[in-house]
């Protein structure tokens, strides 16, 4: 059997990366592993998920939220909450300077702040329906 350079006792490793978001506080973050395959002395394989050279828990068994420890998390594909991250910020992007029309009357034109809640940021998430 031949090891994997660096990765003693490793048969093959794969490189996979995730996003998540958490359904309770709304942290969104993501993770990328190496997934270490090998077999045990009894010819079994089994994978190992390492972080930065340490093995942590599988992030498909049971993630836990960095921020509120909770463990309703959604596991997405990689790039997910970059791309959430990065569409909030164009809708509040400050307009260049120049004329500036009148806000019409009610609405959010009319000064009121936008108060998020957690389907707002996770509607980018949502599938379409096909």
């Amino acid at each position: 059997m031949s090891e994997i350079a660096g990765h003693p006792g490793a048969t093959a490793v794969v490189n996979e990366s995730y996003s998540f978001a958490c359904m309770r506080c709304g942290h969104g973050w993501e993770q990328s592993y190496e997934i270490e395959h090998h077999i045990d002395g009894d010819g079994r394989e089994f994978v190992q998920y390492v972080v930065g050279g340490q093995v942590v828990p599988s992030p498909l068994s049971r993630p836990a939220c960095a921020n509120c420890d909770h463990h309703v998390v959604r596991i997405m594909r990689p790039g997910r909450v970059a791309s959430a991250r990065d569409a909030a910020h164009q809708q509040h992007r400050t307009p260049p300077a120049g004329p500036v029309e009148a806000p019409a009357a009610g609405g959010e034109e009319s000064g009121e702040k936008h108060h998020w809640h957690l389907a707002d940021l996770l509607h980018v998430f949502q599938r379409k329906a096909s």
